[in-house]
């Protein structure tokens, strides 16, 4: 009788069906890392036999061959399994970091035994080592990809984050840096020669900006300094707020702000003279439309639970202070 009432009460403690089904897809998924772990060391390991037979002589046998052959094909089909099997459900950031890395590996092992077919065994060339420590490489990277999709958009939007800066530290590096011959060439227009060509200066004065241009970089200085502060806080708030499940619009904030950086990398090569103003406005309103719907979006996604107190407004303010002045100095140029 008390077993009986035992069974009965764990049968009680039970959760409902789906539930248990539910729970079970979540413990599922969390498998699929260490199977994606494991592909790649088993890659890794094939590459080291690859590498290893085919570097020295006698060369296998031609059932050998075989065998090393089909191994390596079974272990990069095992990889690419991998990629096929994680849910889009996942997240498509997600997809895209593991699908990246499955295309390395496999491009990787090609070449590998490309570089084999025509390297001579015992060959004093070490383009096969180099061929191999790609494989290896590609392989390492796997167990450091992000586990679920908020890590994946935290990596992408950290690597935006340093693209920006580094662009604006190049950028603030050009302004340092600008019209470097001035004083050299002043000195040689006293003595008659500012228009003749002399030997280390150069005459071409397309190569500096003149000072229209540098009260034009100004403001776009100030735009990619915006576009850098934008990205911290749109990283910001998806490393505090980000929930994992809500996967598509933890996507949509990646992918828009994805953009950002090559839309800065257009604004900052527009700048190098000689400057077209007309070409440094369009490139500016790109890079702001692009903020401006990376900010929205951000606003209004879960991310940002208090869209009406956030810095969001602050920051497009100051995205369309920038273009506004880059309005005004480009206005002779429509």
């Amino acid at each position: 009788m008390a077993s009986e009432t035992a069974s009965a009460a764990s049968v009680l403690t039970l959760a409902p069906p789906l539930e248990q089904l539910r729970h079970l897809a979540a413990e599922l998924r969390l498998l699929l890392p260490g199977v994606r772990d494991e592909a790649a060391v088993k890659v890794s390991w094939e590459a080291t036999v690859l590498t290893t037979v085919f570097s020295r002589l006698p060369l296998p046998s031609p059932q050998e061959t075989q065998r090393i052959s089909e191994q390596v094909c079974a272990a990069i089909k095992a990889i690419i399994a991998v990629y096929y099997s994680l849910p889009k459900e996942q997240g498509i950031t997600l997809r895209k970091l593991v699908r990246s890395a499955t295309l390395d590996i496999v491009d990787g092992m090609a070449q590998l035994v490309e570089v084999l077919l025509i390297t001579p065994p015992q060959s004093p060339e070490n383009s096969n080592l180099i061929s191999y420590n790609n494989v290896w490489v590609a392989c390492q990277q796997v167990p450091q990809i992000p586990k679920d999709n908020k890590a994946a958009a935290l990596l992408m939007l950290t690597k935006s984050v340093d693209f920006v800066k580094d662009a604006h530290e190049e950028m603030e590096q050009a302004v340092e840096e600008c019209d470097p011959y001035c004083g050299l060439l002043n000195d040689s227009e006293d003595d008659n020669h500012s228009n003749e060509d002399v030997l280390g200066f150069p005459s071409n004065r397309d190569l500096y900006w003149s000072e229209e241009d540098q009260e034009l970089i100004i403001p776009c200085l100030a735009l990619v300094r915006s576009s850098k502060a934008c990205l911290k806080k749109i990283r910001i708030l998806v490393a505090e707020n980000g929930k994992k499940d809500q996967v598509a619009q933890l996507d949509d904030i990646v992918d828009i702000s994805d953009e950002i950086s090559p839309s800065v990398d257009d604004l900052a090569l527009s700048i190098y003279p000689p400057m077209c103003h007309l070409t440094v406005r369009i490139n500016s309103a790109k890079l702001v439309s692009v903020l401006r719907k990376a900010l929205e979006i951000t606003k209004a996604s879960h991310v940002t639970p208090q869209p009406e107190d956030s810095w969001i407004p602050l920051l497009i303010n100051a995205v369309d202070h920038c273009m506004n002045r880059i309005k005004e100095l480009t206005q002779s140029e429509i």
